[in-house]
């Protein structure tokens, strides 16, 4: 019975050693490949140790993860950092935040990016990357707030441009389509009723005489105005004073010139009649 028992302690302790001979060999050879480059084989290592043969270390996880990120494959990558972010090591924890911002980052998911940073300074404040990291994309959030705002006001101002734009033209349109109602409208009354029109140019016509008679007795009452001053002036200012001595009104004296006139003009015409009669030549000239 004794026997029994110390060849299955030494089973186990045979079947022990030789897992850990397995661990040890697979993680060289994923450190060696990884080192050389050769993200692939170390991958392979590293799923080995995790998968076959049940290792469950956050180191050998986040190598994995690493490996995975630096291949370009972010799905298995951000899935296993994502393991790792309640990691009792705050270093290990603080690398995991980092590296999903970094990715975040390359997706434009800055936001995001940035709460990564923020919980990696949090698990390990020494983490000089995470923290210009954290610095470089807080200021691309910042320009990217500026522009998106710019592009707003931008944007509004295009908005309100095109809408007075079109206001605009409409209003244009609409003044054009009146005129154009009103031309036909004005097309279809002279084509219906030919008689309105000749009406209306009959009394054109009557407007324009009337206002040439107005214009013709204006300037005739004008003319007879000019011609009443002027017979007034003929008046000398020696004669003026002469009838103001012999309190005579211009008018009257006027009416009394005019007479005057009358008499001389009728005596020159009978003078005239009397100068015309034929001679009779049986009577001397003398």
């Amino acid at each position: 019975m004794k026997g029994i028992i110390l060849f299955l302690v030494a089973s186990l302790l045979f079947t022990d050693l030789d897992k850990i001979g397995k661990i040890n060999s697979a993680k060289a050879e994923a450190k060696k490949a990884f080192l050389s480059g050769d993200f692939k084989t170390a991958i392979e290592k590293y799923s080995y140790l995790v998968d076959s043969l049940g290792v469950n270390e956050d180191e050998v996880r986040a190598n994995l993860a690493s490996a995975y990120f630096q291949a370009n494959d972010t799905t298995h990558a951000q899935s296993t950092y994502q393991q790792l972010l309640q990691s009792a090591n705050k270093k290990i924890k603080s690398v995991a935040n980092q590296q999903l911002g970094v990715m975040a980052n390359n997706q434009e998911k800055l936001e995001e990016a940035l709460e990564y940073f923020k919980q990696a300074l949090k698990a390990a404040p020494e983490n000089e990357e995470a923290r210009y990291n954290y610095e470089v994309v807080k200021k691309k959030l910042e320009d990217k707030k500026k522009q998106d705002q710019q592009k707003n006001k931008d944007q509004k101002d295009q908005d309100k441009k095109d809408e007075q734009k079109k206001n605009q033209k409409d209003q244009n349109k609409d003044k054009k389509d009146q005129e154009k109602k009103d031309q036909e409208k004005k097309e279809q009354q002279d084509k219906k009723d030919p008689k309105d029109q000749k009406n209306k140019e009959q009394q054109d016509k009557e407007k324009k005489e009337k206002e040439q008679k107005e214009k013709e007795q204006k300037e005739k009452e004008q003319q007879e105005k000019d011609e009443k001053n002027k017979d007034k002036k003929d008046i000398p200012p020696s004669v003026k004073d002469k009838l103001k001595d012999m309190q005579m009104s211009e008018d009257k004296a006027k009416m009394i010139l005019e007479a005057m006139k009358n008499q001389e003009v009728q005596y020159l015409q009978q003078n005239k009649r009397k100068a015309t009669k034929p001679k009779d030549k049986s009577k001397p000239d003398w």
